[in-house]
């Protein structure tokens, strides 16, 4: 006999998600004297603390909790596609999906995936939220996210990914330095200027990866985690960046012109992934999303 119900599952992720019992009883409309009762009868049932009690600072997931809510999150979304198949004969696409982001992906890309394929399946929603992808990968394997959107870059073995597309670099410069004069730039121009780094994991190492791999050492002149903070310093000549996301309009934040320009020798492209927990099996809603971004990326966002 399994030894909860899916009640009790739904009232601990709620606990989970919130972050107290408290909060989680607001948040299902349920008294917190029940909320506590189902929880303590879960742990009781399957002889695991699921939960830190913290006074008055409200719990967090003890490690085993968090591995066997993170299953239970896929029990749960895999029983509401069961509900759903029943009576909707397994046509329909629903529920609510959550997906992360990367920073510098997001702009780009989640807006039009989002609104594309909420406009072709009505019955769905999506939340989401952004992060480096230290945040992204934590929050998979929490449960809290179902896809990550990010760079595949030194992805963890219980991660499986979806490539959706390859991405060039390119070399950003004030549009009125002399290399911007040139239809592309070599490595090897740049190597000795003052390098503006995008300084956020896996971009730096990325970045700083291209140019070691030319045998060049960069000269980290400043490191910013913000995208619009590293194009700023290139408008006002104060060296150079390595990028992958082209916002549109070439002009940072204050005005200032920029020069984009291809990088002349070959290199490793950033490889863009939805990202998802390798030991759940995928939600028809999950497989649905997944199944549309490698499609829109193949029409919008060709491989480079």
């Amino acid at each position: 006999m399994i030894p909860f119900t899916l009640r009790q599952i739904e009232y601990a992720l709620a606990v989970l998600d919130h972050g107290s019992v408290a909060r989680a009883s607001q948040a299902l409309g349920i008294a917190q004297p029940t909320v506590s009762a189902s929880l303590a009868k879960l742990e009781d049932n399957i002889g695991v603390q699921l939960f830190i009690r913290h006074h008055a600072m409200g719990v967090s997931p003890s490690p085993q909790g968090r591995q066997f809510l993170s299953e239970a999150r896929n029990l749960l979304s895999h029983a509401n596609d069961l509900k759903r198949g029943s009576t909707a004969a397994g046509l329909s696409v629903e529920g609510t999906l959550s997906i992360a982001s990367f920073g510098t992906i997001a702009p780009v890309f989640a807006p039009q995936l989002i609104a594309g394929f909420v406009s072709k399946n009505s019955m769905a929603s999506i939340q989401l939220e952004e992060g480096t992808q230290d945040v992204l990968l934590e929050g998979l394997r929490l449960g809290r996210f179902d896809l990550a959107l990010l760079y595949d870059v030194d992805l963890p073995d219980d991660v499986t990914s979806t490539r959706l597309g390859a991405f060039t670099p390119h070399i950003l410069l004030p549009a009125s330095h002399q290399l911007a004069a040139k239809d592309r730039v070599w490595l090897r121009d740049v190597a000795e200027l003052p390098l503006v780094l995008l300084d956020v994991p896996p971009s730096r190492i990325y970045f700083t990866r291209i140019l070691e791999k030319a045998g060049l050492s960069p000269k980290i002149a400043f490191a910013s985690p913000s995208l619009e903070v590293v194009r700023g310093l290139v408008g006002r000549g104060l060296g150079y960046s390595i990028l992958i996301t082209r916002p549109y309009g070439d002009h940072s934040y204050a005005g200032d012109a920029l020069a984009v320009r291809p990088i002349a020798e070959p290199v490793e492209p950033g490889i863009i992934a939805l990202a998802s927990l390798k030991q759940l099996r995928k939600t028809r809603l999950v497989s649905a999303f997944e199944s549309y971004c490698v499609e829109q990326f193949k029409i919008f966002w060709s491989p480079s």
